[in-house]
């Protein structure tokens, strides 16, 4: 197998089966409270068709070894709310918000679909390169990414800070008890 991390963007239908099964083997009702505190999780699983129909309209930036998916980083324009029911009011929230002392609304942004590494892969700076190739391709058409991170998912919380995201509102799901933070990095 071929080792060598290769950041590009989505091509083809393989490369969106090869998220959805990532995604599935990590999402929080998957995975134990010890591997949640641990290696952290993912909490929202994407319908095929949609995550395919947010492909062409902006590939997503992902991690490749050889013919292995080493991570995904999901490019979620905002004309994407409507097609993902459970984060509308996500959406809905952040068009109420301001940053730097502007009003996200009035700014050029797309939400941070969702961010996953291959367990086989973390710790390898594959998070960062991610990033990092998201600037380079999204920095012409957007100012900025946004997203929201589960307090609990600690180790998400800390690789978002490391690359330099920033803390810009936190609040309470009053259903589940969740604490989550948004969060945005600036290109």
């Amino acid at each position: 197998m071929d080792n060598t991390i290769v950041f590009t963007q989505v091509s083809n239908h393989r490369e969106v089966g090869q998220i959805l099964e990532l995604q599935a083997q990590n999402l929080a009702a998957s995975l134990t409270p010890e591997v949640i505190a641990s290696q952290g999780f993912v909490t929202v699983k994407h319908d095929p068709e949609v995550l395919l129909e947010m492909n062409r309209a902006y590939p997503s930036v992902i991690a490749k070894a050889g013919d292995v998916l080493a991570g995904y980083c999901l490019v979620m324009p905002r004309e994407f709310a409507p097609r993902v029911p459970v984060l509308a009011p996500m959406f809905a929230m952040l068009e109420t918000l301001s940053w730097q002392g502007r009003p996200l609304s009035e700014s050029r942004w797309f939400v941070m679909g969702q961010v996953c590494v291959t367990e086989a892969f973390r710790g390898q700076g594959v998070f960062d390169g991610m990033y990092r190739k998201l600037r380079e391709v999204c920095r012409r058409d957007f100012d900025f990414v946004v997203t929201e991170v589960a307090e609990r998912n600690t180790r998400s919380m800390r690789a978002h800070q490391r690359v330099g995201f920033e803390t810009i509102h936190t609040y309470p799901d009053d259903t589940t008890g969740e604490l989550w933070h948004v969060i945005a990095w600036q290109f």
